[in-house]
């Protein structure tokens, strides 16, 4: 135990005791977090004023879990919500004009987004032209340009926040704006309890994006897959159900991160996320048991896309016997499914212990999903390569872009 501690450099008896023994007590101040205050202020005034909000969402599981989260604490305080996921394929990563020009014209005058939206300079212009509010939570790592303009911006990641955990994933940064509106707008002895009641949802969306289990992300884990053990949920009992892990048992993280999330990420990668959000949102238990077993099939259907993508590349390494030898491997193929290019990516980086960029070509267009190994930077890479690209965005080991085919060989040159 000694020696397990000294690798994670804990190295007194507090921060021992914190380590092995989370608790919310150990939970920061959301107000630690830059932009949190002007945050909750426009958020209460929506409510109060019964203003249309809509929370934008990515599509996997912590873009989506964000939503459950921030949307429930909303209802909870009084607020109306509506929700927008994007479909992977046909819109791709990121904020859409054309959505939030719809919003607009459905009287939305708030937007907040989740797991998305650092780098969304073009929508929070649009959203500004338009007279809507945005705020944006994320926790991706902003580009060399700053942040968008918009009314606030909570990512611990961003320059000027000195907040303490800056490894939450995107459910993580929606939980701290839910964890503010609640402690402002309810009695103080009641958010405690919704707070442990949100971190089922949280520490699957913790375990699922792999950011690491340190400081609130092992109260957010811990606490989590306590309340996993006998959930009162319907959508969360059907999950579980399907998964063949029956309540009542300790689950841990081996189990929801092989077991539950690839089901919840498998609405967002081979068809509309919005499946997930109303999973966990229904009431009714033989509702949320259809729900699962789609998700359920949608995730064998992933499984055999995946297999295929990958006998492709191990194809390709056997008749070019150099091209598992460089660096990066930059592999394409036409038609590969553009929800499973990501989680190939991290086949590829596992069997040949090589950062991976896979890439989907579709005609003139191509888009691709890279994972690295600990010691390469690989978004920092990706920039270097920008003038190839007409986006991209991620972390250090996660990204994610689009270019025009006919640039594929260049950047595999690079």
């Amino acid at each position: 135990m000694a020696r397990l501690l000294l690798n994670r450099r804990v190295f007194d008896v507090d921060s021992a005791q914190r380590f092995l023994v989370p608790s919310l007590s150990q939970l920061h101040s959301p107000y630690r977090m830059k932009d949190m205050k002007a945050a909750v202020q426009r958020l209460q005034a929506a409510i109060a004023a019964k203003e249309k909000i809509l929370i934008y969402g990515d599509y996997d599981v912590d873009g989506t879990t964000a939503i459950v989260v921030l949307k429930t604490a909303v209802e909870l305080c009084g607020g109306s919500v509506e929700f927008y996921v994007p479909h992977r394929i046909r819109e791709g990563y990121g904020m859409n004009d054309q959505v939030i020009e719809e919003a607009a014209r459905s009287g939305v005058r708030l937007i907040i987004s989740v797991d998305t939206g650092i780098r969304a300079f073009a929508a929070a212009a649009t959203a500004r032209r338009l007279g809507i509010d945005l705020i944006v939570t994320d926790h991706h790592l902003p580009g060399p340009g700053g942040v968008p303009a918009a009314l606030a911006v909570l990512n611990p990641n961003q320059p000027g926040c000195d907040y303490p955990c800056k490894v939450l994933c995107g459910c993580g940064v929606a939980f701290k704006l839910a964890q503010a509106l609640l402690e402002k707008l309810l009695n103080r002895s009641t958010p405690s309890r919704l707070l442990i009641s949100f971190m089922k949802v949280v520490a699957i969306a913790t375990i699922a994006d792999a950011v690491p289990l340190r400081d609130e992300n092992r109260v957010f884990t811990r606490l989590g897959l306590q309340g996993l053990r006998t959930p009162v949920n319907p959508g969360l009992q059907a999950l579980l159900e399907i998964a063949e892990l029956m309540p009542g048992r300790g689950l841990n993280s081996g189990e929801v991160a092989f077991r539950i999330a690839p089901r919840l990420n498998a609405a967002g990668r081979m068809d509309v996320a919005h499946d997930v959000v109303e999973l966990f949102s229904v009431k009714d238990a033989t509702r949320a048991r259809q729900i699962a077993a789609r998700l359920d099939q949608l995730n064998g259907e992933r499984q055999q896309e995946e297999r295929r993508i990958l006998e492709e590349v191990a194809s390709r390494c056997e008749k070019e016997p150099g091209f598992a030898e460089a660096f990066c491997m930059v592999v394409e193929g036409e038609g590969w499914h553009r929800g499973v290019i990501g989680i190939a990516a991290s086949r590829v980086v596992e069997r040949y212990r090589r950062p991976a960029l896979v890439i989907s070509r579709d005609g003139e267009e191509a888009h691709g999903s890279g994972r690295s190994i600990r010691s390469f930077h690989l978004l920092e890479a990706l920039e270097s390569c920008a003038t190839l690209l007409d986006r991209y965005g991620g972390h250090a080991h996660a990204v994610g872009f689009a270019l025009p085919a006919s640039r594929v060989p260049e950047l595999r040159a690079r």
